[in-house]
């Protein structure tokens, strides 16, 4: 698949955007293509360059993984954003969550989940002397931004870099996810990655336009 960049790339309904104080070097937490595009745009028009760090032990089988992976690197370099992508290690988020498998959409499950992910981000921009770190994680509705936001102030308060708990979703950044979404067709997503998700069936139950 050949990613395209579409002719109105650029037309960000996100006309301002205030920068964390002391912001110098930004690490960015990216789940997949769809979630980040219209946040990767806005980024773009207001000249930042962001470090995209795909860390992302929930998804799950492999081949599901390895799409999601490659189609945000063709994202990444069709933007020219560096990118991070470190091992796949899906056995210690399995461990992690052990004991949460039927927890329903936006349950327990999702708050250790988003804790593990964000603490490696967060660590990782400490040993890469990143000022701060954000997550593109709440720019779906099906996710509950409080959680999200949670475990960024948990990994802040850990490491001492400061989380950006941008609102991703406000300001027309909804509608214009799914604008780029078509413009891009991007790959077709069922579930967020997480199978015990996938196989409780909330994504096909509560989102059936998909992610």
């Amino acid at each position: 698949m050949t990613l395209i960049l579409p002719e109105d790339f650029g037309a960000t309904p996100k006309t301002k955007l205030v920068l964390p104080e002391g912001m110098t070097k930004l690490l960015v937490q990216v789940c997949c293509a769809p979630c980040c595009g219209a946040v990767l745009e806005c980024f773009k028009v207001h000249g930042i360059s962001p470090t995209l760090f795909f860390y992302n032990p929930n998804i799950h089988p492999r081949a599901e993984y390895e799409k999601r992976r490659d189609e945000l690197i063709e994202l990444a370099q069709l933007l020219g954003f560096a990118y991070v992508v470190p091992e796949y290690e899906p056995q210690g988020w399995f461990a992690q969550v052990k004991g949460l498998e039927h927890e329903p959409e936006r349950g327990a499950r999702c708050s250790v989940c988003f804790r593990e992910r964000l603490m490696a981000t967060a660590l990782y921009a400490k040993e890469h002397g990143f000022s701060h770190f954000t997550t593109t994680l709440a720019t779906s509705r099906w996710k509950n931004k409080k959680q999200v936001d949670a475990a960024g102030f948990a990994a802040q308060e850990a490491t001492g870099v400061p989380y950006w708990a941008e609102d991703w979703r406000k300001e027309g950044l909804v509608t214009r996810r799914y604008q780029l979404v078509k413009s891009f067709n991007f790959y077709n997503q069922l579930y967020c990655g997480c199978i015990f998700s996938r196989d409780n069936g909330a994504y096909q139950k509560n989102c059936p336009e998909q992610k």
